[in-house]
């Protein structure tokens, strides 16, 4: 059934809604856990910071592993909802593993395999997306799902924070705190398994290589100031874990993380709504430049306000990088969005490990380097996306 006419450039189809509370309450589970993941790694477990650079990595690797695979199975099927369900069943079954043990070989697989659930359900939800929403406002739809998706991470950390403020900071907290995270997990797939299907065009003959062959130049030439920002975008471990050293206890980096997510929140449906109206190559080139501003500040930060300042800022970076590079996808490829999806997210997600394996060498030597590299590579993606020009293009 086609999508029922829009009131206005900014309506939104009901499922657009829908999909954004599956991701709110999935969101509101993991964040619970990731707010403190960090922290509970390094001091509870006692894993290093370098080893939380790897497993970092290796958990960005892992979530990207999947994304090309899931993404042309969705457009070879038609299928998105059954791909989307099937992700976001596998990491809700990963968060089980912590209900079983806080040891580092048990934290370390648990962030690894929770992200391969990431992974597989992104480009097949992406492309469901997309479908729903109108080009001129497909911008606000991806924005407004994207607040809906950073609410629960606003709403899961002040839940972790509410849960350590009464139960104080221990292990036993900390396994209290994973039994609560479950229950929303399991809520969300109950809401995914309601909604109907959208389905395309299947592809039965095409293969994974003749996907990729067919997508446009405008696409491939994305890939490249995206892989070089990649190399840039260390996990946000690395800011709390900074937080963390200024004197902000876990609650005070609890509540540091809310406010990200929240500025991220408040941010994404104007990002949104921006990107449609002035072009979303703009809102791609301003997402790189917040970011990089934000590890120029991290380079002289030195008063807790300023990096209060500084983790709300990235919020905004997120609101655009995480909405609006697929919105920007959907454009240049509206025949094969689940596997361009895909394909950008194992690129950039490949990435990701030597990123943070860099950051995390460069944090034991001077933390300053890392984010100084962080910005310059920023630079470098701008410049390349300005000669590049991918838009050029887009259908």
């Amino acid at each position: 059934m086609p999508p029922p006419e829009q009131s206005s450039r900014h309506a939104l189809h009901p499922d657009v809604l829908r999909l954004g509370w599956v991701s709110l309450l999935t969101d509101i589970s993991s964040e619970m856990i990731f707010s403190v993941f960090a922290v509970v790694f390094t001091t509870v477990a006692g894993a290093s910071a370098a080893l939380l650079g790897l497993i970092e990595g290796l958990a960005d690797l892992s979530a990207s592993s999947l994304n090309a695979v899931s993404g042309w199975l969705s457009d070879r099927s038609g299928r998105r909802k059954a791909w989307a369900l099937a992700g976001y069943a596998f990491s809700t079954l990963a968060k089980a593993m912590l209900l079983l043990s806080l040891a580092v070989g048990n934290l370390a697989a648990f962030r690894v395999i929770e992200r391969l659930g990431k992974g597989f359900r992104g480009p097949p939800r992406d492309a469901w997306l997309a479908s729903i929403a109108e080009g001129a406002s497909r911008g606000y739809a991806f924005g407004v799902h994207k607040a809906l998706d950073k609410s629960g991470a606003v709403l899961g950390p002040l839940l972790a924070w509410a849960l350590i403020t009464a139960l104080g900071e221990s292990a036993a907290t900390y396994a209290t705190l994973f039994w609560v995270a479950f229950v929303p997990a399991v809520l969300a797939l109950a809401v995914l398994a309601r909604l109907d299907d959208r389905p395309a065009p299947p592809r039965a003959h095409e293969s994974l290589w003749q996907g990729w062959h067919a997508l446009g130049p405008g696409f491939r030439r994305f890939l490249v100031p995206a892989g070089i920002f990649a190399l840039g975008y260390y996990s946000l471990g690395f800011l709390l874990v900074k937080a963390h050293a200024l004197g902000f206890g876990v609650s005070g980096v609890v509540l540091l993380y809310a406010l990200f997510n929240a500025t991220c929140v408040i941010a994404a449906p104007l990002a949104g709504k921006l990107g449609d109206r002035m072009g979303r190559t703009r809102i791609v080139l301003l997402g790189y430049a917040i970011y990089g501003l934000v590890n120029l500040g991290m380079l002289a930060v030195g008063e807790r306000w300023q990096l209060v300042a500084l983790f709300a800022l990235y919020g905004v970076f997120y609101a655009i990088e995480e909405s609006q590079s697929r919105a920007f996808i959907a454009d240049l490829e509206p025949q094969r969005r689940a596997t361009a999806i895909g394909l950008y997210n194992l690129v950039t997600g490949t990435l990701y490990l030597p990123a943070s394996l860099i950051a995390g060498a460069l944090w034991t030597v001077s933390p300053a380097a890392a984010f100084a590299l962080a910005a310059a590579l920023s630079a470098a993606a701008m410049l390349a996306f300005v000669a590049l020009r991918p838009a050029d293009t887009a259908p």
